[in-house]
């Protein structure tokens, strides 16, 4: 009996772990993140190919997205909070999904009837296409928005428990499925489209996120089922009325007091005096509401005590040092072959990954607040390597060439940009679409030094910079209160959106490969100053502690700290 018990304890404890809350939600967030990541570089994709080979629509289509979570962060987030859990992760799951099963069906529609709708109506027929595609997409968008809020950012810390040790280890199996998925998600359905066609895309990715979402639904249902705890939500609106309805209203105003007190996003007036608003308020009023909610929202964030590790987190994003098309572009002027790029890209995923380890690691030996600095510090270290880059031979850095002048030359007409008016006109003609004149060749390049260490600082970079997302990431968790921790997150999707807005904006003043350089300096500053207000953050927390490293101090600290009691 004592030979066979061990074994007996070891079967069940790996039935329990795949039988698990934890594992359930890695599985639903592995799927999906899988379809968005499909999704998102195959809508790209496809609206490139529909345009006559023009970013135009493309470009579009991430203005209204970014634009859209800028705007509506807050809301979404409020919505969240006032909901039960269940019914807000249900409700973001279908309206997600059914939004890109519509799309790809749309596409399917468009791709295979291309030339035909291009004819009707003067092209206005195909126009409508485009809209709808781009406006039912941004739904979808602002959907898994909603969904990455409630799981990620609220679900996952009521799974964990009390324990931020397990807390930790979630988020970041969360962000090393999200850099797999990342990877192999396009990989697939990028050779679906080479080998087969873009219907084919479409229909394939239809078709996942159909199967997708009855599977995550099932998936969701369990957890719920498994963790009691999400059941209760604090600040529950619909319970609070419900509440009201079963007690007398006396009763019910001094019974729900107290929680109004500590909820600054719920509206008094309209808890309390439920049945006199009508009477009071026009339909001005209840139209400005989501105004009201907005400004709550964002008041409510900048009165957070880890208010300045979120604007940190924030001003990253105001880099061009990512691998994104920017940053591709850059390389390809440089002389990089999409076969080094791959490369780059598997290099940059391994990177991030033992980030997201080291993070643990380092939480575990020196406290979240100090993982957060040290993280900090090792990017910045790193990112030297691309200021370097901007010096070093072969770089086409060169402040005499004005940063405007492509700008300048296409407004006054003196370069013409025949790829997308021939693509336009040719497209709604019903014939192929003329593809781009051909660029002037570049000089050889002399030295590939410059462009080896930019990737080389981006690669290292990736390190600290996950676990510094990873350290933002469970201070907002540990450190908001569970009746505004939607709102809040919602206002965090919100500012990382609008200071990725202000780096595209920073390239389309700043377009050629010789201003790059100054593009690199512009981001890395960015980069320092979000570092330097969380360095702000993390001392008025722990004071000269923090240079204290792997102290045995740690235990004191959870004690004095009052204003982040369960992060050190």
């Amino acid at each position: 009996m004592d030979n066979s018990a061990p074994k007996k304890t070891c079967c069940e404890s790996v039935r329990d772990f795949f039988t698990s809350a934890k594992f359930l939600i890695y599985m639903s967030h592995a799927l999906s993140t899988w379809g968005d990541r499909m999704w998102n570089f195959a809508v790209a994709v496809f609206l490139v190919e529909l345009y006559g080979n023009s970013l135009l629509l493309t470009a579009v289509y991430g203005l209204v997205v970014a634009g859209s979570v800028l705007l509506l962060g807050a809301i979404i987030g409020d919505w969240v909070d006032k909901n039960p859990r269940l019914k807000v992760a249900q409700t973001s799951l279908l309206v997600q999904n059914s939004c890109v099963i519509v799309c790809g069906i749309l596409l399917m529609v468009v791709f295979q009837f291309k030339e035909q709708l291009a004819e009707l109506y003067n092209g206005w027929i195909l126009t409508t296409c485009y809209i709808l595609v781009i406006s039912i997409a941004n739904v979808a968008n602002l959907a898994s928005t909603a969904t990455s809020i409630t799981i990620q950012r609220d679900w996952v810390v009521v799974v964990a428990g009390q324990d931020s040790s397990k807390l930790a280890d979630m988020n970041a199996t969360v962000r090393i499925i999200d850099q797999l998925t990342n990877i192999l998600a396009p990989m697939l359905v990028g050779q679906i489209m080479a080998f087969g066609s873009h219907f084919i895309g479409c229909g394939f990715i239809s078709g996942w996120n159909l199967c997708s979402m009855c599977l995550e639904y099932a998936l969701l249902w369990k957890v719920y089922q498994k963790t009691p705890a999400l059941a209760s939500k604090a600040g529950q609106k619909e319970q609070q009325q419900e509440l009201k309805h079963l007690n007398s209203p006396k009763d019910s105003e001094s019974g729900q007091s107290p929680e109004e007190s500590s909820q600054p996003l719920m509206n008094e007036t309209s808890v309390v005096t439920t049945p006199e608003s009508p009477k009071q308020h026009g339909c001005c009023y209840q139209m400005a509401e989501p105004l009201r909610t907005l400004k709550a929202g964002w008041v409510s964030y900048y009165n957070q005590n880890i208010f300045l590790a979120g604007m940190s987190l924030a001003f990253l994003y105001m880099t061009v040092l990512g691998f994104d098309c920017i940053t591709t572009g850059y390389a390809y002027t440089q002389g990089l072959n999409g076969s080094v790029l791959s490369l780059l890209m598997g290099a940059s995923a391994v990177s991030g990954i033992c980030g997201t380890v080291a993070f643990t690691w380092v939480r575990k030996k020196c406290g979240l607040i100090r993982t957060g600095f040290i993280s900090g510090t090792t990017q910045l270290s790193c990112l030297i390597l691309c200021v370097a880059s901007v010096f070093a031979p072969g770089s086409p850095f060169d402040l005499s060439v004005s940063p405007f002048q492509d700008i300048y030359t296409h407004l006054i007409g003196e370069k013409a940009l025949p790829e997308a008016d021939y693509g336009l006109t040719g497209f709604l003609g019903g014939g192929n679409a003329t593809t781009a004149a051909p660029a002037e060749e570049l000089p050889p390049l002399q030295s590939y030094m410059s462009v080896s260490l930019l990737f080389a600082g981006v690669i290292a970079a990736r390190v600290g910079l996950w676990s510094f997302d990873l350290t933002v990431t469970q201070l907002i968790q540990e450190n908001v209160m569970e009746s505004e921790r939607g709102v809040i997150n919602g206002v965090q999707n919100s500012m990382n959106y609008l200071l990725d807005l202000v780096h595209f904006i920073m390239v389309i003043l700043a377009p050629n490969p010789e201003a790059f350089g100054l593009l690199v300096i512009i981001s890395v500053s960015f980069v320092a100053m979000g570092h330097i207000m969380y360095f702000v953050f993390a001392f008025k927390s722990l004071g000269s502690r923090l240079f204290l490293c792997c102290s045995p101090e740690q235990k004191a600290e959870a004690v004095d700290g009052l204003s982040l009691p369960t992060t050190v």
